[in-house]
């Protein structure tokens, strides 16, 4: 019998895309021969746990290059069929994306529900956004992947639709119906986010004539970038170790503690959505109004998991994102978080031109905010420098 949701159209309701109702997921991983193979496995494991589904197995094996028809090959499939059947589950999670074509094989062979990691990670959004603009932005995000999938394999999209109107024209098939009121649909979504993003520039100008500083924590998910907003801010955003906590951005006042003429008094600091590797791009595009904080902000407080075994890369990939929505080149200080975790000591290096850099703490137990304090202090003083010398020349 082919479970609930198996090949149905989600178009009417996107958000209700993936779990199946008793949570439990085969997870597919292949190894490619990337160096970073383990770490991805394991962050495939976090995913899951974060869309509270429980894992039952875990297929591995390893590939020169993906099988075109049903990525991980006939004997593998055969071999995931069985551990289905055995483990009596009907959802399948690839730690790859998938082309419609292998998705839709995929499902056909193993008459279970098959979710790629881009439709893992818009599962998980679409469960977590809490705000307005966080759930119009995950519906684009969910109709723009879906878009790809509209394709001719579902029987049911294939009959024949009669009548006029809303209902399509006389022998206008479902799936035609289904692409034009997915067009339609996105149109609608993107014209109200660009009303939010427009509202939101107007608020980022009101910010710059005060002459307040703007601060953006940016980071890969799960660094403890909530868990600091909230030791700087004394604010009670949400915050747990889990991928993707908090999607929607929160923007607070924090005072330095200081008058304004020795270099204190307030900025404003916002918390963003966390980055992971291979983010989708669907997401990166429909959260552009939000990450455009990033992109607009005086100073970038790039916070690291310094206990992660794989920081490197998720520096490297956290700069990569910053690139896509053209926040490179924002002022940055790393932020090294999670000393608690290494018995290390909180400090601070400054850079060859004397500016604070790098600075190690603990957001849980406080260990090095006074020093991190110190570093947006003397940034807020050296733009007050900087604006008072454009001034001079104007």
């Amino acid at each position: 019998m082919r479970p609930s949701g198996y090949g149905e159209n989600t178009l009417a309701n996107p958000t209700t895309l993936t779990t199946p109702s008793d949570g439990g997921v085969v997870l597919v991983s292949i190894d490619f021969g990337e160096p970073d193979y383990a770490e991805s496995l394991h962050e495939l494991r976090q995913l899951v746990i974060s869309a509270k589904m429980q894992v039952r197995a875990t297929l591995e094996g390893k590939r020169s290059i993906p099988d075109a028809k049903l990525f991980i090959g006939s004997g593998k499939a055969d071999e995931l069929k069985q551990i289905l059947e055995a483990s009596e589950t009907n959802l399948v999670a690839f730690n790859h994306d998938l082309s419609p074509s292998q998705q839709r094989n995929l499902e056909r062979f193993l008459q279970a529900k098959v979710l790629d990691r881009t439709g893992l990670i818009l599962d998980i959004f679409a469960q977590r956004a809490q705000s307005h603009e966080g759930k119009l932005q995950i519906e684009l995000a969910q109709l723009e992947h879906l878009s790809t999938r509209l394709v001719r394999g579902w029987t049911h999209l294939e009959r024949q639709k009669g009548g006029i109107g809303v209902r399509g024209g006389p022998g206008e098939t479902q799936l035609e119906l289904d692409r034009r009121m997915l067009r339609v649909r996105v149109k609608q979504l993107r014209e109200k986010l660009d009303k939010l993003k427009s509202q939101r520039g107007m608020q980022r100008r009101a910010r710059k004539r005060s002459n307040l500083m703007t601060v953006s924590l940016v980071g890969y998910t799960n660094a403890g970038k909530s868990t600091l907003f909230n030791r700087l801010t004394q604010s009670g955003v949400y915050a747990a170790d889990q991928l993707f906590a908090t999607l929607d951005t929160t923007s607070r006042k924090m005072y330095l503690g200081e008058d304004y003429h020795s270099g204190g008094g307030s900025v404003v600091i916002s918390d963003t959505v966390g980055f992971i590797k291979h983010l989708p791009t669907t997401l990166i595009e429909a959260f552009g109004a939000t990450l455009e904080e990033a992109a607009q902000a005086d100073l970038l407080l790039h916070v690291v998991d310094v206990a992660s075994t794989n920081r490197d890369a998720q520096i490297a990939q956290v700069n990569f994102v910053l690139e896509e929505i053209g926040a490179s080149k924002v002022p940055q200080i790393l932020v090294l978080n999670q000393i608690d975790k290494l018995d290390m000591s909180a400090g601070l290096i400054r850079d060859e031109y004397g500016n604070i850099s790098k600075v190690s703490i603990s957001a849980v137990s406080g260990a090095g905010i006074d020093l991190l304090k110190l570093a947006l202090t003397e940034h807020q003083q050296l733009l007050r420098r900087r604006s008072t010398e454009e001034s001079a020349y104007v």
